[in-house]
């Protein structure tokens, strides 16, 4: 399972909630009919009545979820998309939730630490890593040199001292 979107808030009193999507672009987390959200006791499927773009925001209703009160349970709850309903990526692109734990290492061989997570600046993606310190590294072609998923490994052409 990967981690496409949360719930970030209720919306209205009948039972909608707003939803951050991590897709690209975001739109297409609505084209999955059921949704595993996270919980305490692990995942539970909701299936997803009816859906709508709201600004950047995606707001949705999932069966069940009658009232505001109920929408509220579920804020914070990730929205998880098990990998085999998942698009294959192209060559050279990846899903964020695949680079989370390589190893990021310089044209020097030097290890500048394992990747925490990423974030979307607008501009590009930076690559944020922790070894020791937090580490900031831009997910671009020029930087990123090679990513070899096989090796849990990301070669960069990154200065040690940044």
């Amino acid at each position: 399972m990967l981690v496409m979107g949360s719930v970030r808030a209720p919306f209205g009193v009948r039972g909608w909630v707003r939803v951050q999507s991590y897709m690209d672009p975001p739109e297409n987390l609505m084209d999955y009919p059921v949704w595993s959200l996270s919980s305490l006791d692990g995942v539970e499927e909701y299936p997803v009545q009816d859906s709508r773009l709201h600004g950047r925001w995606i707001v949705a209703k999932l069966e069940g979820v009658e009232d505001r009160d109920a929408a509220l349970a579920l804020l914070g709850r990730d929205i998880l998309i098990p990998r085999e309903r998942l698009p294959k990526t192209a060559e050279n692109e990846y899903y964020w939730q695949d680079l989370v734990g390589l190893e990021v290492m310089n044209c020097q061989g030097i290890v500048l630490g394992q990747v925490d997570h990423l974030l979307a600046t607008g501009a590009n993606d930076v690559l944020v890593l922790r070894n020791g310190r937090e580490r900031l590294i831009p997910f671009i072609a020029s930087v990123v040199l090679e990513v070899k998923m096989d090796k849990r490994q990301i070669m960069v052409d990154w200065d040690e001292d940044f």
